[in-house]
């Protein structure tokens, strides 16, 4: 499976709402919360034309997105944090078909190399689930504060930037997503 990422554009709308309800329906057989209210909400984000939503392709078919964003949202980072450079990853939901292939990496990975290539010194994100601050650290990144929200902990996680040499051959599948 070979992956690439681009702009989201309009047309990406229906790939991006049907994305989210397989993630939730994948949730959901879990027993876990879903994006399924937001399923909409979220493949609008294709239609925002500034440049931060992301559709992650396999074989040229959508399987993932995400939008990145060039500023910290303020929640519990310090004023110094938020202060440095840095991208922010938002709503990456990726289609559980490919879950194998660790695309939800490969996002991330493109995200730390970008951040990298802009001069950045962080990839930030966030997230509500302990599930997912184990993945997140096995991507490289690190459980910098947690912080208690109307609906339970949210869980803030940074990465420092750095060039991902061997990001192409990840995307290709000649190197696994996640190692």
């Amino acid at each position: 499976m070979k992956f690439a990422i681009r702009l989201a554009h309009p047309d990406d709308y229906e790939s991006v709402a049907q994305i989210v309800r397989d993630r939730s329906a994948w949730l959901e057989e879990r027993g876990l919360p879903t994006w399924r209210e937001s399923a909409e909400k979220v493949a609008a984000l294709t239609h925002s034309g500034d440049g931060t939503t992301w559709v992650l392709e396999a074989d040229g078919a959508p399987v993932g997105c995400t939008t990145v964003t060039d500023s910290t949202p303020p929640m519990a980072w310090s004023e110094q944090e938020l202060a440095e450079p840095a991208l922010y990853l938002y709503t990456t939901i990726t289609d559980p078909r490919v879950r194998d292939a660790h695309p939800g990496a490969l996002i991330a990975l493109w995200a730390v190399d970008r951040a990298a290539r802009e001069g950045k010194k962080w990839v930030r994100r966030g997230c509500r689930f302990e599930g997912l601050v184990a993945y997140y650290q096995r991507q490289g990144f690190s459980l910098v504060h947690t912080m208690q929200k109307t609906h339970g902990p949210m869980y803030l996680l940074e990465r420092h930037a750095e060039r991902i040499p061997d990001l192409e051959d990840r995307f290709t599948g000649v190197v696994p997503a996640l190692s």
